[in-house]
């Protein structure tokens, strides 16, 4: 929790607390190793690393959580109506469910970013639909465990419409497992566009991108380490603060 509040401050406090600024060049100074002036040192370019690096926690942030919101928005919409009513419904969201979970993410994701375009923005919206599919078997699961029970029964014979039974009563009790999977994929979506951009379908060239610093500071790990290993050790310790808050949230209802 502490690293991810650390990498929230930095998103939302960029600007004010960077020791420099992340896009003026020096090309004169060029790539060099960390100085009191540059405390991770400078690029290619001569441009700060660690400035470029806190500046880069906006985009590493925002990008994985639309995916999250915007998968679960739609998957709780799909997985209520699927678990509830079954039937026909059931059976035309599930086979779509699994269309899209037989799909390769990555491959998918490269292939329409490439043909398409739109860079960033529209590998998120891609993501966004993938992950739509998994949530809404993991909701529909949890909807159906909640639609036998006693509670829903009584509702029923007191006369309690659908939507309110759906919204009032069973959205409720699916919250919890709603929230400790949207955290774990908030987690894959963070991997995968920093994948997407280290391999040049993200972020363009430039970018304040953690995955696309790695790609473009590969070619200075002898000449200053830490322009390479600094957003690597970032994303590293991001990816890790994520999962382990999405166990830990994943676990906390049973206790």
């Amino acid at each position: 929790m502490s690293v991810l509040a650390t990498i929230v401050i930095c998103a939302v406090l960029g600007p004010w607390i960077a020791p420099d600024s992340p896009t003026v060049q020096d090309l004169a100074l060029g790539e060099v190793p960390p100085t009191p002036r540059h405390l991770a040192g400078t690029d290619a370019l001569g441009r700060d690393v660690l400035s470029r690096v806190v500046h880069g926690a906006r985009t590493a942030l925002v990008g994985p959580a639309l995916v999250a919101a915007g998968a679960y928005a739609v998957a709780t919409v799909l997985g209520l109506l699927s678990g509830f009513f079954g039937g026909l419904p059931d059976i035309v969201v599930m086979r779509s469910v699994d269309f899209v979970i037989a799909l390769p993410e990555a491959l998918v994701a490269i292939v329409v970013v490439g043909v398409v375009g739109g860079g960033y923005w529209t590998a998120v919206l891609v993501l966004v639909v993938l992950f739509t599919a998994p949530a809404t078997r993991v909701i529909r699961a949890a909807v159906m465990e909640q639609r036998s029970t006693p509670y829903i029964d009584a509702a029923r014979l007191l006369g309690v419409s659908v939507p309110r039974i759906l919204v009032v009563h069973i959205l409720p009790n699916v919250r919890p497992i709603v929230g400790a999977y949207a955290m774990l994929d908030f987690a894959f979506a963070f991997i995968s566009l920093i994948g997407l951009s280290f391999l040049g379908v993200g972020a363009p060239p430039g970018s304040l991108d953690w995955g696309r610093m790695v790609y473009e500071n590969r070619t200075l790990l002898f000449t200053n380490p830490a322009g390479l290993l600094l957003p690597a050790t970032t994303i590293l310790l991001t990816a890790v603060s994520i999962n382990l808050i999405g166990d830990w949230l994943s676990e906390r209802p049973t206790r």
